[in-house]
């Protein structure tokens, strides 16, 4: 056996540690591949015309309540991954959100540029950190965790595995915080909609605001219903 590894040339231990580690860090920023943990990214299963639209990195003092004010105005519901140290700054915007019939999940506390760099111990803080702030604030424990920036790597599964977060993920990335025009970004929202679908927007911007109202029209004029994710996916939001 011995013998048989030393007639391996040398440059296909290269080829072959080179492909697993490329495989290691795109499986890490794209959430989708599933590379590290499972993560839900739409509900195949569909049989309503139901789509969910998501919101990451608020509560936002402008924004958000213009969000909101739309949704109310078309009927829709959404789920909003905030920030934990948002919601210590305006945790009035988090009761509008839960007195509007949404669903909040959690986004980390202080969404670092670095978070695909934390130790195991520290996204666990991270995370438990937000569920105390919110339970305090609002009696409720987070079960739905969506990953800063999209990463995901072992140590983050690890916390998972240990605290029983369910990871959410999306089937349609709408780039909005890139300085693609609202046009173009509703273009590529829309263009292959499905039911089941899941699509990640900000409310962080103006543009995003532009995109939400002609987004909610459009799901107006194709009978489609935006529902919170975990009604679209039927689990819990909370324990």
């Amino acid at each position: 056996m011995a013998n048989y590894w030393l007639s391996i040339p040398v440059f296909l231990f290269a080829v072959f540690g080179f492909m697993w580690f490329a495989l290691t860090v795109f499986g890490s920023f794209f959430i989708q591949w599933n590379y590290h943990f499972k993560s839900y990214h739409k509900n195949q299963n569909s049989t309503e015309n139901k789509i969910a639209i998501t919101f990451d990195d608020g509560p936002h003092p402008e924004f958000t309540p213009k969000a909101l004010d739309l949704l109310e105005k078309y009927n829709a519901k959404a789920t909003f991954f905030c920030i934990g140290k948002e919601i210590e700054k305006y945790p009035s915007i988090v009761s509008q959100i839960l007195k509007g019939g949404h669903t909040i999940g959690n986004h980390t506390y202080s969404h670092t540029r670095n978070f695909g760099f934390l130790s195991t111990e520290n996204v666990k803080q991270e995370l438990e950190r937000t569920n105390t702030i919110v339970k305090k604030s609002f009696g409720l424990d987070l079960r739905l965790y969506r990953p800063a920036f999209g990463v995901t790597n072992p140590r983050i599964k690890r916390v998972l595995q240990r605290t029983g977060f369910i990871s959410i993920g999306w089937s349609v990335r709408s780039l909005d915080t890139t300085k693609r025009s609202p046009k173009r970004i509703l273009n590529r929202t829309v263009k292959n909609l499905k039911k089941g679908d899941i699509i990640l927007l900000h409310d962080t911007s103006v543009k995003t605001m532009a995109v939400l109202e002609q987004l909610l029209l459009f799901l107006r004029q194709q009978e489609m219903q935006s529902v919170t994710v975990n009604e679209l996916l039927d689990i819990s939001a909370y324990e």
